[in-house]
């Protein structure tokens, strides 16, 4: 096997590893449940009808998270 073949390996089985271990970050293990009442829940699906939005998880995990990094980047911690 040539010089660069044996470093494209390489390089191949670092880049997959960090793409395992990456994945594995992203994981999501940890379950929340949310209730809604019957005039969120109609605001919702019409939200997902009108904008043909497939996955509500992914739509309600993205508001809910965009939210408290949004609070979260308004009153940074401080030391003192």
């Amino acid at each position: 096997m040539s010089r660069i073949k044996t470093l494209q390996k390489k390089a191949q089985t670092a880049k997959s590893a960090f793409v395992v271990r990456h994945r594995e970050e992203l994981r999501r293990k940890h379950r929340q449940v949310i209730y809604f009442n019957d005039p969120e829940m109609a605001a919702i699906e019409e939200y997902c009808s009108r904008f043909q939005v497939r996955h509500r998880s992914a739509l309600l995990r993205d508001a809910i998270m965009s939210r408290i990094l949004e609070v979260l980047d308004q009153n940074p911690s401080s030391l003192f």
